[in-house]
């Protein structure tokens, strides 16, 4: 039970988090269109933490994967919004920012040698001989959309909250160990029912529509849209003499290394010319951005209007116009591809309220949630006194695969509110929008067999900790979210 209320989302608290530090192989994750306010950098400031929009995308990614591979790959976009992952990787990086005031008040540091050590036993840039390799290291964030100073800053981050948190050591005792001996032997006999609200019947004509779009207007808002010019920058392919080839080659050998890590001779160095090519398009890209701030262009500029549900580009195109005024208009050269854009902000567009009609088919989903948890509520409420369900044997809170109507996350979270609670007739809702109704028909002592009780109480103290110094931090530093609908 412990074991998974550390994985639950509930409880994806500090002792997860900091070791979330992890690839998405599949590559970012998307969740739809989101609204903002007026602090279109940032989607949330704790204390003196920013939050971008960036480190959002990256944490919904991670929680989406965990997910994916706790469902072997059958998860989707769907079971994301009934678990509820956009929330979780705002709650994860709230979190994350409120540890980082801490430290920031006490000038807490993570040194470049204890980055470069940590670096370094982290397998996934290991060659074949088990060493750390730089070139892999560069390879492998380079296919995952992470750049060196991305990724390095979130590990400084991480090591950051494991320092901070060093200082509070959470240790057990015999009488804790004995009592989490006990619960972990009580087996109940249930009686249970599962109520699902996707079998609820829910009136969406537009009458009671538009009556809760009227609640839920200010969350429905266009994008920040920013008009844009621009050129580009096409990948240039030019012919290389001799002599300017063995230049770049001696001065960049380390480029160009063999899987062993040794040097390649000049005449294995196949990317010499690539490489010799992308400097080159580099050098015209910035000469052209140049002539553009100049107004000595020798083309006429293209148009465009972007915005975050509407970017043809990369998220580093929005977030870089988003950090730019009129008064600095200008964008360096981004590279897209292999082609590089020139942009100058030329308007920025507020986000306004959507009319009905505009948002009336993104408003439906969750206007059928809320009415469709509020009909299960009151069903489950008229029916706890008179149910009659399923009969299960014995089950302790390691038995989730014995409650059959329920999937093995969906059992293992009722579990943890049975053995909670203190009612022997009642109901638990799940994250997933369903509600199980209970009776506990028998209980009883079952031998333990619990070989190392004291790893559970430490996990259990950890998180209940690890909760309370949330809770305090919280009291502690202002949170303000610019995001809508979170």
């Amino acid at each position: 039970m412990i074991t998974w209320m550390q994985r639950h989302k509930k409880w994806l608290i500090i002792t997860i988090w900091i070791s979330t530090i992890a690839f998405v192989g599949a590559g970012f994750v998307g969740w739809g269109q989101y609204s903002y306010g007026d602090k279109a950098g940032a989607v949330a400031k704790v204390g003196n933490v920013e939050i971008s929009m960036g480190e959002l995308q990256k944490t919904y990614s991670r929680i989406y994967a965990q997910y994916n591979q706790m469902f072997r790959g059958n998860f989707d976009e769907e079971k994301a919004k009934q678990f509820g992952l956009q929330r979780q990787a705002l709650q994860q990086l709230t979190q994350q920012a409120l540890i980082l005031n801490l430290t920031q008040e006490y000038n807490l540091e993570v040194s470049d040698a204890e980055l470069l050590k940590e670096l370094q036993q982290q397998k996934y840039f290991f060659n074949e001989a088990g060493v750390f390799d730089k070139e892999i290291y560069k390879s492998v964030l380079s296919r995952n959309n992470l750049t060196m100073k991305e990724y390095e800053d979130d590990l400084k981050k991480s090591l950051l909250i494991q320092k901070t948190l060093a200082f509070f050591p959470v240790k057990e005792n015999k009488n804790e160990t004995k009592i989490m001996q006990t619960l972990s032997s009580i087996a109940d006999k249930l009686n249970y029912k599962v109520l699902d609200p996707s079998l609820i019947d829910v009136d969406t004509s537009d009458e009671k529509l538009k009556a809760f779009w009227e609640t839920q207007k200010n969350n429905y808002k266009t994008d920040i849209s920013y008009k844009v010019t621009f050129v580009i920058q096409k990948q240039l392919s030019k012919t290389f003499d001799q002599q300017t080839i063995e230049k770049y080659y001696n001065e960049n050998k380390t480029h160009f290394l063999d899987k062993d890590g040794k040097i390649l001779p000049l005449e294995k160095a196949t990317n010499v010319v690539t490489e010799l090519n992308d400097k080159a398009t580099k050098d015209a890209a910035l000469r052209k951005y140049i002539a553009f701030k100049k107004g000595k262009l020798n083309e006429e500029p293209q148009e465009a209007t972007l915005s975050q549900s509407a970017n043809p580009y990369t998220p580093e195109v929005l977030e870089k116009l988003s950090e730019k005024s009129l008064a600095s208009p200008y964008l360096k050269p981004i590279l897209v591809g292999k082609t590089y854009y020139i942009f100058k902000l030329e308007k920025i567009n507020p986000s306004e309220v959507k009319s009905f009609q505009e948002a009336k088919r993104e408003l439906l989903p969750l206007y059928i949630a809320t009415k469709s948890k509020e009909q299960i509520l009151e069903l489950a409420k008229n029916s706890i006194s008179t149910f009659k369900g399923v009969e299960t044997s014995y089950i302790t809170s390691k038995d989730a695969n014995k409650l059959t109507l329920l999937s093995d996350i969906e059992a293992n979270e009722f579990l943890s509110k049975l053995f909670t609670s203190s009612k022997r007739r009642d109901f638990v809702q799940l994250s997933s929008g369903k509600i199980v109704l209970y009776n506990i028909m028998e209980q009883k002592m079952l031998k333990n067999e619990e070989t190392n009780p004291e790893q559970l109480v430490t996990r259990l103290k950890s998180a209940l900790f690890d909760e309370g110094l949330i809770k305090t931090l919280k009291n502690k530093y202002q949170t303000e979210i610019y995001i809508e609908g979170l």
